[in-house]
């Protein structure tokens, strides 16, 4: 099942390092299958706030983007963002296609009593 690294990035920064970060990036992603599904672009916010930016990033499944992130060559670029770009990051996995929301919300229902 499809996993996602999410990162929201507080506000921008035309910094090299953050240049240089872009530019190598995609080959840390590579040996684990990820791609990017939203990139520098800016979100079109329909409730509540969402200052700054984000990147989502989809691997085959959670333990390949776990893999990714821990990776010697991710943690040798990461500082290039981390020091100049605030933010948060999360890795979460995806519903299957099979997913029912209709199954989940009985199933919620029936949790709660």
């Amino acid at each position: 099942m499809a996993a996602y690294a999410l990162a929201h990035l507080y506000e921008t920064a035309n910094h090299p390092d953050v240049f240089e970060y872009i530019e190598r990036i995609q080959p840390t992603m590579d040996p684990f299958g990820g791609r990017f599904v939203v990139h520098g672009t800016m979100p079109e916010v329909i409730e509540g706030e969402w200052p700054g930016t984000l990147v989502i990033i989809e691997f085959p499944d959670l333990d390949r983007a776990r893999s990714w992130y821990a990776s010697p060559a991710y943690q040798e670029i990461l500082h290039l963002r981390t020091d100049h770009i605030p933010g948060s990051a999360i890795l979460v996995a995806g519903v299957g296609p099979d997913y029912d929301a209709v199954a989940t919300a009985n199933r919620l229902r029936a949790a709660a009593g």
